[in-house]
């Protein structure tokens, strides 16, 4: 196994790692460096395909994970807005009858 892939792969260990802790700064950073690696890792030389695809399929598992994460935080910070949108209107509607 080459360089490249033995950091490709450690990289995407740490990305699940991340994602599973929901540490979204680490996520972005290992995200970026996961992008370099996975060049590094196809332009190599010497490199096993077979071994490379197994682990490009892993990390396609897993960001399959993290855009699942993604939309569930998403969803759960419209959902908080729209409280307190509701919650701000009602204060309005308070303030004018009270």
């Amino acid at each position: 196994m080459s360089q490249e892939h033995q950091a490709l792969e450690q990289t995407q260990q740490a990305l699940s790692l991340a994602l599973n802790q929901q540490d979204w700064v680490a996520v972005a950073q290992l995200d970026s460096l996961c992008r370099e690696q996975v060049d590094l890792a196809m332009d190599g030389s010497g490199r096993d395909d077979e071994a490379l695809r197994s682990t490009l399929e892993q990390m396609l598992g897993v960001y399959r994970d993290l855009i699942g994460a993604c939309q569930r935080h998403q969803q759960e910070v419209a959902n908080e807005l729209n409280q307190l949108k509701r919650a701000q209107q009602g204060a309005k509607v308070y303030q004018l009858f009270g």
